[in-house]
């Protein structure tokens, strides 16, 4: 009992959380950009998260001529570490003759050949938010030092060509190592064991307040359109479930929920649509061919059924079918069939697909109670 007990114990720890690439670069170019100013070595940096805390990070590395200055963090991934976890991310500075911050990507940080993706094509995979963070972090530095002069700044990652063949880089058209990432600076821990407790426990808590119609969303933005959607819905009725969605239905229908409604964006729910209920980017890839015979029965000119076939993300396709949404309707509805034979029927489902700015795309209710 008492090992069980301990055991318990450990399983019931919180996970601790870890930090993106994104916030290593900038931590790391913050510390680079000081050393270069001071002619001083850096031990440590600490930069303000877009999650809204202060974080100090340890450096690695930290190297300076009068020109030139590198600094290292080890990435963390926290308790739930991904394929980054334990690469040294490199951030180096030098003076531009010219003003602005000027920023790339070196060695193992990889570069964009195809579109779809939130950065241009022939740029580094350096994504929106840490690009931000990383001129943030520049601008903070020549501010407190009093400095007006052009930066340039190199972000590399030794190891980010190997570790890139871990990723789905390579079929996105991300070539020559990994993507820079992150939106909030945070990782937040999402083992399989934990998360599915996690969900258990709020559609249990959900049934215990009273309610018979569960929202289930694939994170933070659709379950704030899911809020908008239904006002009257309590707190407790919204459940975040990830990747989990057939786990989340399933526990829906042992719970004896009569209506689910679905809200997540095109890349997850092209792979619901086809039957993938577990909708993490590792799972299995979006279905082009799949998307493309939708297109074709929206109604969509073969050339546009034809791109749709050769795309590069789903959100890419989704961008395409702009002007005929029986597409959305029609992958909505293939979401809401799909859901009902992974729970064995019996209940609602309704799914409703939106952009990544918080649009709605689609939205459509199958009913399989007999009512």
């Amino acid at each position: 009992m008492a090992a069980k007990a301990a055991t318990d114990e450990k399983e019931a720890k919180p996970l601790r959380h870890g930090y993106t690439t994104g916030a290593c670069a900038a931590a790391a170019t913050k510390a680079a950009l000081t050393a270069l100013i001071t002619q001083e070595r850096q031990t440590q940096s600490t930069i303000h998260l877009p999650a809204g805390m202060d974080v100090t990070f340890q450096l690695e590395s930290c190297e300076w001529t009068a020109d030139e200055a590198t600094a290292g963090i080890i990435k963390d991934g926290g308790d739930d570490p991904d394929a980054t976890h334990g690469a040294l991310i490199l951030s180096t500075v030098t003076w531009r003759d010219e003003p602005g911050i000027e920023l790339d990507g070196g060695v193992g940080v990889g570069r964009v050949t195809k579109p779809g993706l939130p950065v241009p094509i022939g740029e580094a995979a350096i994504n929106p938010v840490p690009r931000k963070m990383i001129r943030e972090a520049v601008q903070s530095v020549l501010e407190q030092y009093g400095v007006k002069r052009g930066v340039r700044v190199v972000i590399s990652v030794p190891a980010g060509e190997e570790i890139a063949k871990k990723t789905l880089n390579g079929r996105l058209g991300i070539v020559g190592g990994i993507s820079i990432l992150g939106t909030r600076g945070i990782v937040v821990p999402f083992s399989t064991a934990a998360y599915k407790a996690s969900i258990a426990q709020a559609v249990n808590v959900a049934r215990e307040a009273g309610c018979e119609h569960i929202v289930l969303s694939t994170g933070g933005k659709s379950e704030q359109f899911g809020m908008q959607l239904y006002p009257e819905l309590p707190e407790e009725a919204f459940v975040e479930m990830g990747d989990f969605v057939g786990f989340s239905l399933q526990q829906c229908k042992r719970k004896q929920v009569k209506k689910v409604t679905l809200v997540g964006m095109m890349g997850k729910f092209s792979k619901v649509a086809q039957g993938v209920m577990m909708v993490h980017s590792k799972s299995a890839p979006v279905d082009f061919g799949f998307l493309a015979g939708l297109a074709a029965e929206a109604g969509a000119p073969d050339e546009l059924v034809r791109q749709a076939k050769e795309a590069n993300t789903a959100a890419q396709v989704g961008d395409m079918m702009a002007d005929y949404p029986a597409f959305f309707d029609k992958l909505c509805e293939s979401c809401c069939r799909a859901g009902l034979k992974e729970t064995g029927g019996g209940m609602e489902i309704e799914t409703v697909l939106i952009t990544m700015k918080g649009s709605l795309l689609g939205r459509v209710t199958v009913n399989d109670t007999g009512d």
